[in-house]
Parts: C-alpha cells; structure tokens; sequence
C-alpha cells in the first residue's frame, strides 16, 4: 500500500482555532472570520489608546516647554511693559489651543468617519473624481453594471419600502466608498465587512429571524457592491497582492515535474470519463481570474472541488475522502496554476460575505483551497518522500522524474515492479513511431501524385499528337449545285411551277 506522502490534514485543523467551530482560514492565521475581527477590533482599539497616550504624553511636553518659554518672556517683558502698557497677547495661546484641538480629534478611520461627508477643504475637482466609480471603463463593463444593477432594482421591488431604503444605503455607500481614496485595503474591508454586518443586522429584524431570506437578500447586496468596487478592491497598489501572485506562479513552474503518483492522488487520466473531469476542473479553478463578485469565485472553486470529487469517485468506484481530495486539488492548481492566485484568495477574504467563508460547502472548500496554496509554498523533499539531492535535482532541471536511469528500471525489474511513467512513455513513443510512418507514407503518396500532375499534360499532348499522325485531318472541297442542275439530290425536289394564265 503506498505511504501518505506528507499531504494530510485533519479536519479539526481546518476549523478556528478559537474553536468556535466555524472554518478557519489561513489569511486569518487559522481563525474564522469572526473570531479574526474581534481579534483585530481589539488590536485596533489598544493602537488607538497607544496613539491618544503618546499624544497626550507630547501634549504635556508641549505644555510644560511653552510654560517654560513663557515664563522667561515675561520677566524680559515686565520692564518694557511698565513704561509702554499694552494689552496681553493671546494670539500664541491660540494657536496652541488650536494645535490642542486637531491633535485631540485626529483618529483612525472608523465606519463613524467612512459615511461622514469629505471636508470643506478638499478641492471640488476632487470631490467630483471621486465620486465617479469607473471613469475609464470599457463598453462590455458598462454594459455589465447596467445589467447587474437592473437586476438588483428589480429583485429590490419585491421588498416595496425596505428594499428602496436598501438600495439607497447601498448608493450612499458606493459613495462613500469613492471620496476615501486614502483608505488601504485592510481598512477598506473592514469598513465593507461593517456595512455587511450592519446590514444583516436590520434585514434580521425586517425578515424576523429568517435566515434564508437574509442570505438572498445579502447576496445581492454583495453583487451589487462588489461589481462597482471590484477595480478599487482587487489588488489594490497599497498591498503586495502582486508579488505574492509573482511568486506562486513561479513557485508552480518550479514544480512542474511533480507526476500524480508523487502526491498519491487516487486519479486516473487514462479513464476519458476522468479525464474530462480533471480538465473541467482545472478551467473553473482558471475560470475564476474573470469574475468580478466574491461569491462567483467561490462558485468556481466550488463547482472545480466537485468535478475533484467525480473524478476520484469514478476512479475509485467510491465515495472520495479527505484525505483523498486535497492532494488531488494540489494536483489541480499544480497543472493550472491560476493567474493571480492570491490576489483572488485575498479578496475573497477580504470582501466576500463572512457567513459564507464560516460555514457550508463553499467554506470548505475555499479553506482547503488555501491549505493546498501554503502547501505549494512549503512544499519540500519530504512531502514527496524524495530525498533532498533528488528534490535538488529536479528543481534545478538536472533531471526529470519521468525518466529513470538503467539502474532505477533494472531495481524495478528485480523487484517485479512496473512503472505506469514508464509504460505510458513507450506507449507514447509508439503511438509517435506510427505516426512518423503513416507521415511518410503520406508525403510519398503526395509527392508521387504531384509528378503524375506535373507529367498528365504532356501525356495528353503526345496521345493527341499520335492520333493525328495516325489519322491525319483530310478537307475535301465543296461543290455547289444549281438548284434545277439534273442530278441525283435535284430529282427529290418538285417541279417547278408552270405559270397559268386565268380567265377573265
């Protein structure tokens, strides 16, 4: 029986590790993502009171200095004042009242702040940029808005009043959202989460308690503000989105000679059925670059997850486990490896619906998903039961596990083992040495029918030229007769009339 290869994980390890029982995810450094927002509410709220102590800390500084500069001004003054009086300056005073007064009321971004309006001092242009949501879109993503909004208005409909108050706070938000182009990605999310949660929240009381209902009405609401937002929140300049997409894509070049017997995926590509399979799944785990909403792309990682589970159950001739699925979906991404991989899982995790990536199918397979990235990332000798020069060796190009040395086959053949490489190799081979020789038949064939072309009219020529030396062309001269001349062809024509002469 073969070994399990290093590719195991059990299932409470995909779980949160608060065990709140919701799935983790690794972004989130094992947590869901509940237990990852109060996590970082807290560690946001111990920055805030570390900033208010330093600036209070540098406003006493500021105070006791200016004390201090006061007190010496004054003794050189009190001379000078009592010959010229003048009325105490308090225009200093105020300014340091001012300063006071900013640096109590700056603060970290909160959703407070996100909906309040911008401040009088930003510039009209920029206000009016701001407030516009793609103005460099092409025509097939206008046409796309149009439509994702048309269908949003009308599913709206059906909930008369709360669904305009809906549609309105989702436009205040878009708003919102455009005029705060100082937000990174982080804050971004967490202001998108906020009116996610707020949102829940009032639909829960509307629909009194109905989850269904709450979820539909979620998800819309997500596709709506994600298709508008998707150019401000996928990959966004102030992360490392694209490196790390530059990275695991290099990462999967490096790994392309890991074989499937490797990873002890329980698949087999000859089966056509199986086969299709593995290709269906690999062009939905591609698929899902060209999706604009979070919950698309975890409709393509979900439908590629079941097409996983077909092909090892079609191969098995039982239901897959575990165990089975994820090598075979790191198998998966090794053979598609995605275009920007992580810039995809980060916003999903980033903008997707919370309740979607906590429980459900799609949560667990996008938590696997994640898991079958960091193992790519980490992936070293010992999880391919390899030893560290062969693993050097294949990485570096040096040689390739689909070729063996005349040692490797003769160890196999005392053993009495088979390699399926091997075989399937000089299978290929085969195939392509009978391919070369119904190639040549054919090029012969082509080129015999090319001289029988190139020769076909001068065959015809000389049949021609024979035949005409054979039976030369004689003309013989033609004889006109008199129409009366006493010959053989006249005596067929009738005689001629003979005038005759009427009474009158």
């Amino acid at each position: 029986m073969s070994q399990r290869r290093g590719i195991h994980v059990d299932q409470s390890d995909l779980l949160c590790k608060k065990g709140c029982g919701y799935y983790g995810n690794t972004a989130w450094h094992g947590l869901c993502s509940k237990c990852w927002r109060e996590e970082y509410q807290q560690v946001r709220q111990k920055q805030i009171q570390d900033d208010w102590a330093l600036a209070e800390k540098l406003q006493r500084e500021e105070e006791a200095a200016y004390a201090s500069t006061q007190g010496t001004q004054s003794q050189s003054q009190a001379a000078a004042s009592q010959t010229h009086p003048a009325p105490p300056s308090l225009g200093p005073f105020s300014k340091f009242e001012e300063k006071k007064t900013n640096e109590k009321t700056r603060k970290v971004t909160t959703v407070k702040k996100f909906f309040s309006s911008s401040s009088s001092r930003t510039p009209k242009k920029e206000t009016q940029e701001g407030r516009t949501i793609s103005p460099s879109i092409n025509r097939h993503t206008s046409l796309e808005m149009d439509q994702v909004s048309k269908d949003f208005t009308e599913f709206l409909k059906n909930l008369h009043k709360p669904g305009r108050e809906i549609l309105k706070q989702c436009r205040v938000f878009i708003m919102n959202v455009s005029s705060k182009k100082e937000l990174k990605a982080d804050e971004l999310s967490e202001c998108v989460q906020d009116f996610y949660q707020n949102m829940a929240d009032r639909l829960t009381g509307h629909f009194k308690g109905s989850s269904e209902s709450v979820e539909q009405v979620m998800d819309q609401v997500e596709k709506y503000i994600m298709s508008r937002m998707y150019k401000v929140a996928f990959c966004p300049e102030t992360t490392d989105d694209e490196r790390k997409d530059l990275a695991i894509q290099k990462r999967i070049r490096e790994l392309h000679w890991v074989t499937i017997q490797m990873l002890c995926v329980p698949i087999e590509e000859e089966i056509p059925e199986v086969s299709d399979k593995v290709v269906n799944a690999i062009t939905d785990i591609i698929e899902m670059d060209s999706k604009k909403v979070p919950q698309d792309k975890l409709g393509c990682i979900k439908r590629c997850c079941k097409h996983i589970f077909s092909a090892i159950r079609s191969t098995k001739n039982e239901p897959a486990s575990a165990d089975d699925f994820l090598p075979a979906l790191i198998y998966i991404v090794l053979k598609a490896n995605p275009p920007r991989l992580q810039s995809n899982i980060q916003y999903i995790t980033r903008f997707c619906n919370p309740s979607r990536l906590m429980t459900g199918e799609e949560a667990y397979y996008f938590t696997n998903l994640c898991c079958a990235v960091a193992f790519i990332e980490k992936l070293d000798a010992q999880s391919l039961n390899l030893s560290p020069e062969e693993f050097e060796r294949y990485m570096s190009g040096q040689a390739s596990p689909r070729f063996h040395s005349a040692e490797g086959e003769q160890h196999r053949a005392e053993a009495g083992a088979t390699n399926p490489v091997l075989e399937q190799l000089n299978h290929n081979l085969e195939q392509l040495t009978g391919l070369i020789a119904r190639q040549e038949r054919l090029v012969e064939a082509a080129q015999s029918m090319q001289a029988d072309l190139l020769s076909w009219p001068e065959c015809v020529q000389r049949e021609v030229d024979n035949i005409l030396e054979e039976y030369p062309l004689e003309i013989l001269p033609r004889t006109v007769a008199a129409i009366d001349a006493h010959d053989v062809d006249s005596d067929r024509l009738p005689h001629p009339l003979t005038p005759q002469v009427c009474a009158q």
